[in-house]
């Protein structure tokens, strides 16, 4: 076998790559690894794919600089060997905290307080204005508020944008006051479900006035303060109607070489001031009547096709170039006058929202020397989300030329040779989009749509609209949850019937707590659908996966998750194992079913031990929080022989605990209400943060000091969408249908666990379920009637 090629220069060097990337980008890392030089890979989590051109992972979150920080130092101590010789990142979000490790380890590269100031578009052009360089006029919007004082600096049109961003998402252009109120409810609503909005540093706004003129890309390479390569490459279509999109680009530019010389001169100099000595960089600009304007600094290599056009045209290669840079290694470029080949590289866009139902392309493609590379990043059955619904696109592809018409020519065939159809789907469904309005909004998730989209869609409304004709049976016995231990309560039952019943539909109540009865009315009254609300069977709690087992045997459609599943997550230590087969995070934690098992040596107190096999707190008090072996044992034996139960031991977290309910199947419709956070700081000394059996309900003084927060107030969105998704993740592993809630808590440095999740959680008017979705604008007949759809649609 060939031996491979490892540049001396290369040779023992050690590399920290920050942030594994995204498929797209694999090819990076490997790369890379041809370069002869150990990686070191810092990111949330191993990534199988990268397993043979990463030598050694740091793992850490890297939304969270200090820990991953103290990764990388720890790390460095425990295998000095790897003693890192660069940094590099190929990941925008990443780019700050590469930053923060350069100067922590005084390696090469940007420092943070530069990356900081450009990072953020709003205090780059307040830099620019500052230090005599071109910038077009810019004004904060922290709210509407702040639109008659922007209205006195700028002009019509404008254009609104994040502070941070990416992939020019939430980039818009507005032509009045209407319009410009209109984009900022539009970007304050919409961003955070962009992929990416949760490594922003935040979710700011800023207006600035629009630059008409011919926009362009200029990819850099800078050692030491000096330029060694630079190309212009052209944007195509760039601006659509209000949004601004990639269509494509071309290399080289075919700007006057006046021009050009303009852009790379103010790119130069505005790299000089800032300060910027060695890197990477790919800086995007306009040239406009009044000459060369900036409009973002990326302070790393370009994304999607760059990379490929630049090798192919100039024969530079970019990650080659970034990692020596990185390394310190002298890197020296002869530019030829004309490129090696022309260069256009297109991106496949449909022109609306919809779902791929068809690709096809043809084999003759690959058979075209012109024939660069061709990424596709979405199969049949996908949606593909463009403005304003989302940002995402089928792929791209770039050919050669010996020309620019050449080249171009080339596209034109290629593009022949490629056959797909997105299926549009109108604005009220808006299939495939992730959006959360605000924190009291729901959060709709839509993936994995069946083909031929517009015809499930019209099925889907027809069935919303017609489903108040079937026969409903309500098969309940006391109320479900909220207050069920208390006899003066109306059943559970009687409050979904009434609800129902003034909604036109036809009822039928079935009480399981007389299951002959119920029984022997299911078979006869011939129900088209049955809303489960059953707590078990003749009041006995144990029993409710078999109420649900009784309806399966029936043939009867019905709301929840089924029998197995109930049973499944009411076992708390096979759920535990479930979680961490699926690396959803779960605090620490062991189970003993008898006196005398061992117990794992790696649980830190304290603990908290509680029955394995019960629901609403059962068998849980105080004492069930232990900070010894002593009162761990008293409290193991106090379940085992007096409870019957087996026992479940996790590490005690102290921080905010969250209620996440949810309706949909993964098939469907996915919505998250607004989360319930409870508070426990204002507790007694004396009192753990946990809920007791029953104190939920009816608290004594000391658990009325816990907080109940709906909507919520002073969190995070980034800590919100990261408890949303780790919720919906354990909602759908453990196979809940139609509605379910998910218990997380978080520990002292607000990290999210799942406690539990509770399959068929209580609908009661005072359950927290109802006040969530009272809070998302839901009264009470529409959330039956949303979980309903949501059952109706599963089967």
């Amino acid at each position: 076998m060939k031996k491979r090629y490892i540049p001396p220069e290369c040779k023992g060097k050690t590399l920290l790559v920050v942030h594994a990337m995204s498929p797209s980008k694999y090819f990076i890392m490997k790369r890379i690894k041809r370069m002869g030089v150990k990686v070191v890979c810092l990111h949330r989590e191993r990534v199988s794919a990268l397993e043979e051109y990463v030598d050694e992972w740091i793992i850490a979150d890297l939304g969270n600089t200090t820990e991953s920080l103290h990764a990388v130092k720890t790390f460095l101590v425990t295998k000095p060997e790897f003693a890192f010789d660069g940094a590099v990142t190929f990941w925008d979000e990443a780019v700050l905290l590469t930053s923060r490790i350069v100067d922590t380890l005084h390696l090469n590269g940007i420092p943070y307080h530069i990356a900081e100031l450009v990072k953020n578009k709003f205090t780059f052009r307040n830099f620019c204005e500052k230090n005599g360089l071109p910038a077009p006029k810019h004004h904060v919007l922290h709210s509407k508020k702040d639109i008659p004082s922007l209205e006195k600096r700028l002009s019509y049109p404008l254009v609104v944008k994040p502070m941070y961003g990416a992939s020019s998402a939430y980039v818009v252009k507005v032509f009045n006051r209407q319009d410009l109120e209109e984009t900022y409810d539009y970007i304050k609503n919409n961003m955070k479900s962009f992929w990416l909005a949760s490594e922003w540093e935040n979710l700011e706004i800023f207006a600035e006035e629009y630059i008409d003129g011919d926009e362009v890309d200029i990819d850099i390479l800078l050692q030491n303060g000096k330029v060694k390569f630079y190309c212009i490459s052209d944007n195509f279509n760039k601006s659509r109607e209000k949004f601004f999109v990639d269509s494509g680009q071309s290399l080289p530019s075919s700007l006057p070489v006046g021009q050009q010389d303009a852009l790379i001169n103010m790119a130069e100099e505005i790299l000089e001031k800032l300060g910027i000595l060695n890197g990477c960089i790919h800086f995007e600009a306009k040239y406009g009547e009044k000459g060369p304007y900036p409009i973002e600094v990326n302070m790393r290599m370009g994304g999607d096709y760059v990379y490929s056009y630049v090798k192919s045209a100039w024969r530079v290669d970019l990650v080659e170039a970034s990692v020596h840079i990185a390394l310190g290694i002298y890197v020296k470029y002869e530019k030829p006058e004309n490129p090696y080949q022309y260069i256009v590289g297109w991106d496949l866009q449909p022109d609306a929202s919809g779902m791929l139902t068809a690709l096809e392309i043809s084999p003759e493609l690959k058979k075209k020397s012109y024939l660069e590379e061709i990424y596709i990043t979405q199969e049949v059955g996908d949606a593909i989300l463009r403005p304003p619904e989302g940002y995402n696109s089928l792929g791209w592809l770039t050919v050669s030329g010996n020309n620019l018409l050449d080249a171009k020519d080339n596209l034109q065939e290629a593009l022949s040779f490629i056959h797909y159809k997105v299926v549009e789907f109108d604005e009220e469904s808006a299939l495939g989009k992730t959006a959360r309005k605000s924190t009291l909004s729901t959060a709709i998730l839509k993936k994995n749509i069946l083909l031929q989209a517009e015809k499930i869609e019209r099925v889907h409304r027809a069935t919303f609209k017609s489903q108040r004709h079937l026969k409903i049976g309500i098969a309940g016995n006391k109320v479900h949850g909220g207050a069920k231990n208390n006899p003066s309560n109306a059943p559970l039952t009687s409050l979904i019937e009434d609800t129902l019943l003034s909604r036109g539909y036809e009822i039928f109540v079935f009480d399981f707590n007389n299951l002959g009865k119920a029984f022997s009315e299911l078979r006869q009254t011939n129900v088209d659908f049955v809303f489960n609300v059953t707590d078990g069977i003749n009041n006995n709690m144990h029993l409710q996966p078999q109420a649900a087992a009784i309806l399966e045997s029936l043939q009867i459609p019905y709301t929840g998750t089924s029998s197995a599943n109930l049973a499944f997550c009411r076992d708390k230590i096979r759920l535990k194992k479930l979680f961490e087969y699926h690396d959803i995070p779960t605090p620490e934690w062991d189970y003993v079913y008898k006196i005398g098992e061992t117990i794992s040596d790696k649980l830190r107190y304290p603990l908290l031990v509680k029955p394995s096999d019960r629901d609403d707190s059962f068998g849980i008090s105080n004492a069930s929080v232990v900070t010894d072996k002593k009162s761990l044992h008293k409290q193991i034996s106090y379940i085992i022989n007096k409870l019957k139960c087996s026992v479940l031991i996790e590490e005690y977290l102290d921080g905010d605990e969250y209620e996440v309910s949810i309706i949909g199947n993964d098939e469907g419709d996915v919505q998250v209400l607004p989360l319930t956070r409870s508070i426990f700081t204002g507790m007694p000394k004396g009192y753990w943060h946990i809920y007791p059996e029953g104190k939920r309900e009816t608290p004594p003084s000391a658990y009325r000091k816990i907080i109940r927060q709906n909507p919520l107030k002073s969190v995070s969105p980034k800590l919100q969408s990261l408890i949303t998704e780790i919720a919906l993740d354990a909602y759908h592993v453990s196979r809940c249908y139609d509605y379910g809630r998910v218990d997380i808590r978080l520990d002292k440095e607000d990290n999210p666990y799942v406690l539990e999740v509770d399959p068929n959680p209580p609908l009661s008017r005072e359950s927290e379920f109802v006040k969530a979705a009272k809070v998302a604008g839901m009264d009470y007949g529409d959330l039956l009637e949303e979980i309903i759809a949501a059952a109706v649609k599963r089967y």
